[in-house]
């Protein structure tokens, strides 16, 4: 029989260094951040924050290389400074860094910070069960498989947080009045930016696949506009 005990133990833990994890993410973000002051941005980012019926948006620049954007636990939106230095060197319009600021709007509108702590937690105890059940059967290399089948799980609750994060992006875009033009054309050109070639399976990654992505945006926007 599967004692309780050891399972209540790691959800605690799980959480413990969850919390951990997010007062050490909000420390680096404060100690490496500054606010965004660009003119175009801005002007973008106001046209989006009249569609919502907010005063403004901010939006700050976190000073690492990688292209990346990110919805801290406590719902700052943050462009990579090397993001941003692509967009200052003409990689990236103003259009499609907009549309990277809508997305991580909705990871924070949609509360997938939040619900990520609850994932964390119910992995790391689903990872203990299997970790007990299949290592009574497989002993040498069925911790290797729980941390297989718990690693598949979370890529792909993840992609489901992606997939939704795109569709209020889209949402809001269109009702801004910049359309999905920018969200589509910017995911044709995120693996040549970030200096990646998809070796991986779609399925082992944490995000869609560019085709799939951009695929559910036209679906939406089949559904969204008149004929």
């Amino acid at each position: 029989m599967i004692k309780i005990l050891p399972i209540l133990l790691v959800v605690a833990y799980g959480l413990a260094m969850y919390r951990f994890s997010v007062w050490r993410t909000q420390r680096e973000l404060d100690q490496r951040s500054t606010e965004l002051a660009d003119p175009v941005l801005s002007r973008l980012t106001d046209r989006m924050a009249d569609a919502l019926d907010l005063p403004r948006i901010r939006v700050h620049i976190y000073e690492i290389d990688p292209v990346n954007g990110l919805a801290a636990p406590d719902g700052r939106i943050f462009i990579t400074r090397g993001f941003f230095r692509k967009y200052r060197n003409g990689e990236v319009t103003a259009e499609e860094m907009a549309s990277v600021i809508a997305h991580e709007l909705g990871h924070v509108a949609l509360g997938h910070s939040r619900r990520r702590m609850i994932d964390f937690s119910g992995q790391n105890a689903l990872r203990a069960v299997l970790v007990m059940v299949i290592g009574r059967f497989i002993p040498f290399i069925g911790p290797w498989i729980a941390n297989a089948i718990t690693a598949l799980l979370a890529a792909r609750l993840s992609r489901s947080d992606e997939y939704e994060a795109d569709a209020y992006a889209s949402a809001l875009l269109m009702k801004s009045g910049l359309g999905t033009g920018p969200q589509k054309s910017l995911f044709r050109k995120l693996e040549t930016l970030m200096g990646v070639r998809g070796a991986m399976p779609a399925w082992l990654l944490s995000h869609p696949k560019t085709d799939e992505r951009i695929a559910a945006i036209e679906a939406n926007e089949a559904k969204w506009l008149p004929a």
